[in-house]
């Protein structure tokens, strides 16, 4: 056989097995076993079988353009070039297909685990309510959650590139295993939830806007002076370039904290408890900020948008744990002006007023109703009888009352596990009522769980 003719058919035969692999992929509804209540939400179900569906057709055309061209293709060499520089591109499209595929098949196979699924599926529900803010309009994606081992999370955003070409159909939220199951998974949850948002609602790009314009500089000098403050005029423009090199994960820290409380700073103490030289190392390159500072950070935005004296407790208690004896003089140095220029940097962020909310500050729309610490704690007084009940009407509620009484230590450890188990279950539970089977207990138990929650009075309230 004439050696063209030859690389030519067998370039035919890769690519029809290419062709039989691709319509051997059967949609995830087919071979993703779990309980109904560990399920993803029909929605993200149906938008991640849509993006495959075309993803799948696509390649499909691409194999049907080349077989065409190809068997056309006289037997030269000039054609097994350009048919073989054809077939590596195709094999490359081949390749980003199956990334999808697996990508998603990560996170549903876990749905099939014992306990693991149903605690992912609340997971979905309470991420959904860290989404929503109150007064501003806008098209929330569906979320779905896995875990993973290592310490901190990470989200693939929903409308972002994906590997190899295609927007991602829903956002997807990596949990730390370790942090599964205690007030803690929230501080990882609601930051990465927090990265959703503020893409959303353009956060970070806004701030920067501001801060190229000098927007908002006459009145943070107004509002930045206390005792020990670095006026913002006097703060260093490199230590202002280091806040905006960090603003996107910055951002994030303060959803968290905005939804629930000191809960989120508890938690991230948690995750960046490392060895020194991770804690007290500073890198731009970083788009987190070095994590003595970063949880500074936290403090001083959860200070400013709920007060209360156990900020100042907690701050002191970071201080203790690094303390700053054990830093170099650059260190010292460095930590000094952001630390210096803190109060500044936090005024000038809750001064910034994002184009899409509204009009309103981020501090006033972040600034949410309920979340002081005083009022959690009264929450906890009239719930700890039975708090899986009373507080699974609001995820990010129930996270913030939980974190509150664990913090003060009104929470034991072990209560706590028990309670976001239980929580947890009920979530996941509200997430599969609506499509189930159509009984009408099932349906009257839904709505029932819709109405206000009707809080136990307590004797002396």
């Amino acid at each position: 056989m004439n050696a063209c003719a030859h690389a030519l058919r067998l370039l035919e035969q890769e690519v029809l097995g290419i062709r039989a692999r691709l319509d051997a992929q059967l949609p995830y509804a087919l071979q993703m076993p779990m309980v109904p209540a560990a399920n993803i939400s029909d929605e993200a179900m149906g938008a991640i079988e849509r993006h495959m569906q075309a993803a799948r057709h696509q390649l499909r055309r691409r194999i049907a353009r080349f077989l065409g061209a190809l068997r056309a293709a006289p037997p030269e060499p000039a054609a097994v070039a350009r048919a073989q520089r054809r077939y590596a591109m195709l094999k490359l499209y081949f390749h980003a297909a199956l990334t999808h595929f697996e990508i998603f098949a990560e996170v549903l196979t876990q749905r099939s685990q014992h306990g693991t699924g149903v605690w992912l599926s609340g997971l979905d529900v309470a991420a959904r309510d860290g989404l929503l803010q109150p007064g501003v309009a806008i098209d929330l994606p569906q979320v779905i959650c896995y875990v993973e081992r290592g310490h901190g999370g990470a989200i693939r955003r929903a409308r972002t590139r994906l590997p190899g070409g295609g927007a991602n159909p829903v956002a997807v939220i990596r949990m730390p295993r370790e942090r599964m199951v205690g007030t803690g998974l929230a501080a990882s949850l609601f930051h990465e939830v927090g990265h959703q948002a503020a893409a959303l609602l353009d956060l970070a790009n806004a701030y920067r806007r501001a801060a190229a314009n000098g927007d908002g500089q006459q009145g943070l000098r107004l509002v930045s002076g206390g005792v020990g403050a670095t006026p913002a005029s006097a703060v260093l423009p490199q230590v202002w370039r280091a806040w905006e090199r960090w603003i996107s994960e910055i951002v994030a820290d303060l959803w968290a904290v905005s939804r629930v409380g000191i809960t989120a700073t508890c938690g991230l103490m948690s995750v960046v408890s490392l060895p020194r030289a991770f804690v007290l190392r500073i890198n731009l390159d970083d788009p987190h900020p070095a994590p003595w500072i970063r949880v500074k950070l936290s403090v001083a935005m959860g200070r400013a948008l709920y007060p209360h004296p156990q900020w100042d407790a907690l701050e002191q208690v970071w201080e203790r744990l690094y303390p700053r004896w054990q830093m170099s003089a650059a260190q010292r140095r460095a930590f000094a002006q952001l630390d210096q220029s803190m109060p500044a940097f936090v005024a000038r962020l809750l001064a910034l007023r994002a184009p899409r909310l509204g009009g309103r500050t981020l501090g006033q729309a972040l600034r949410l109703p309920g979340r002081d610490p005083a009022n959690l704690l009264r929450l906890w007084r009239l719930v700890r009888s039975r708090p899986h009940q009373y507080l699974a009407d609001t995820p990010t509620l129930a996270f913030a009352v939980l974190g509150q009484a664990r913090y003060s230590g009104l929470l034991a450890p072990d209560v706590e596990l028990r309670t976001i188990s239980a929580l947890l279950q009920r979530w996941a539970l509200a997430g599969y009522l609506p499509w189930s089977a159509g009984s009408t207990q099932l349906s009257e138990a839904l709505n029932q769980r819709r109405q206000p929650v009707r809080m136990p009075v307590a004797a002396n309230a």
